[in-house]
C-alpha cells in the first residue's frame, strides 16, 4: 500500500522574517565566504494516503519550510547503497514563488578518495538564490533511508563575480599543432573561480598516468547564465567537500555551456591528479564534467568543442588513442564491475559505462562518438 510519511525539518535558528519573505538580491560585500546548512529530516507522523495509487512504495514528505538563503541543495542519507531504491524530488522558494518539483538523481561517484563506505546522496541541484525548501523521497522498496538530511549550500560571494571582464574563450577552430599534440586550451584556474583552498585536503594525490577519460554532467540544472558558472562551481566544490566528505571537488575539469573550461580538483591540470568522479575507476583516469543536466537537453556546441579540446590536450600528454580501448581494474564492487575484475572501456567513456547511472545524460552520451572523432583529429 502506498503510504505517506510526513516529515518535519528539525528546528533551526531561522529568522522569523524568512517565513514569507521573497529571496532578496545579494547585497553582501565581495569576498563573503560560502556556507552549508544541514537540515535533518525527522518523522512526526505516519498515515495511509487513500488517494495514492497502490504501487508498493512509501513516500517521505516534508512540509514547506523557510530556510536561510542558499543557492544549491542536495539530499543525503546514512546508507550509501540506498540510492538505487529511492526517488528524490525537491521544490524551492525563489523570489517568493515555489518552483515545480525537481527530480534529484542519486550520485554515483563513490565516496571520494577512500572509495566505499560513507554517506549516500543525490547530485547537487542549482536552485538560484532561494529561502525555502520542500523535500519528497519516494522509497521503492524497504524502509526509508536512515538519517535523511537536506544540505543547503550558499556559494558565498567573490570579487571575481563582479568583475566586468570574464575569461575569454579561445578560438575554437584552433586545436592542433604540427607535432600532433593538441595545444593546451585556456583553463580558468581555481584562484580565478574563487575556490576557498582552506576547504580541501592540503595534500594532493596522484595516479601513475591517465589511461582513460570519463565524461559526466553535474546534473545541477540548466537554469543559470554563464556569468554564474563560478558560483555554481563553488557550490559544487563545497557540496563535494562539506557534504560528501571528499578531499576536493570530484571532477578534474568542468565545462560550462559557453565553453569555458574550469580547473577542478587541485594538484595541477597537467598532472595525473586522482579525482573522485567514477566509483571504482578513478585510478589512472581523468573526469570532465559538463555543467548542467543533459538527459534530454542537447549540450551546446561551445561546450562540446571545449570538452574535445581539453580531452585532446589531456590524453595527448599521455599518448592515448582517443578512439581506442583500455582495460581498467575495478577498485570497488559498488561500480558496475566487482572489485578486482577487469573491463574494457573506450578511452573516452561516459560515467554510465562504469556505474549504474544515467550520467552524463542521454543527450550528451549520444555525442561521445563525435567527441572521440573530434579529439582524434585534434591530436592528429
Amino acid at each position: 500500500m502506498y503510504t505517506r510519511i510526513a516529515l518535519s525539518i528539525a528546528a533551526l535558528a531561522v529568522p522569523a522574517v524568512l517565513a514569507g519573505a521573497p529571496a532578496q538580491a545579494d547585497s553582501r560585500p565581495p569576498g563573503t565566504p560560502g556556507s552549508t546548512v544541514t537540515l535533518p529530516l525527522t518523522g512526526i507522523e505516519q498515515e495511509p494516503d487513500a488517494a495514492a495509487p497502490s504501487v508498493g512504495r512509501t513516500e517521505v514528505l516534508t512540509a514547506e519550510r523557510a530556510t536561510p538563503a542558499y543557492s544549491l541543495l542536495g539530499v543525503t542519507w546514512a546508507d550509501p547503497g540506498a540510492g538505487e531504491r529511492v526517488a528524490v524530488h525537491v521544490r524551492t522558494r525563489t523570489g517568493g514563488v515555489w518552483s515545480p518539483w525537481h527530480e534529484l538523481h542519486a550520485g554515483g561517484h563513490g565516496t571520494g578518495d577512500a572509495e566505499g563506505g560513507g554517506r549516500g546522496g543525490t547530485e547537487p541541484f542549482w536552485a538560484g538564490r532561494s529561502n525555502g525548501v520542500q523535500v519528497r523521497v519516494g522509497v521503492l522498496t524497504g524502509a526509508p533511508p536512515k538519517d535523511l538530511r537536506a544540505e543547503l549550500v550558499d556559494p558565498g560571494d567573490s570579487i571575481l563575480d563582479r568583475m566586468p571582464a570574464r575569461p575569454t574563450l579561445p578560438d575554437l577552430t584552433d586545436g592542433r599543432t604540427v607535432k600532433g599534440h593538441a595545444d593546451k586550451p585556456a583553463i580558468v584556474a581555481r584562484s580565478d573561480w574563487g575556490a576557498d583552498e582552506s576547504l580541501r585536503d592540503a595534500k594532493f594525490k596522484y595516479t601513475n598516468t591517465v589511461r582513460a577519460a570519463f565524461v559526466h554532467h553535474t546534473a545541477d540544472g540548466n537554469d543559470f547564465p554563464c556569468s554564474d558558472s563560478a558560483k555554481v562551481l563553488r557550490s559544487i566544490y563545497r557540496y563535494h567537500v562539506k557534504t560528501n566528505g571528499w578531499a576536493d571537488v570530484g571532477y578534474n575539469f568542468l565545462v560550462d555551456k559557453c565553453g569555458t573550461i574550469f580547473e577542478g580538483r587541485a594538484g595541477g591540470t597537467d598532472k595525473p591528479v586522482l579525482g573522485a568522479h567514477t566509483l571504482g575507476f578513478n585510478t589512472d583516469s581523468t573526469g570532465v564534467a559538463a555543467m548542467g543536466t543533459y538527459t534530454t537537453t542537447a549540450p551546446p556546441a561551445p561546450m562540446l568543442i571545449s570538452i574535445s579540446r581539453v580531452l585532446a590536450w589531456k590524453l595527448g600528454l599521455h599518448d592515448r588513442d582517443p578512439k581506442g580501448k583500455v582495460t581498467l581494474t575495478s577498485s570497488d564492487s559498488g561500480s558496475r564491475y566487482p572489485k578486482g575484475s577487469t573491463h574494457s572501456f573506450d578511452v573516452i567513456s561516459g560515467h554510465r559505462d562504469a556505474f549504474n547511472t544515467e550520467c552524463p545524460g542521454q543527450a550528451l552520451y549520444d555525442q561521445l562518438p563525435a567527441i572521440r572523432t573530434d579529439v582524434a583529429l585534434r591530436v592528429g
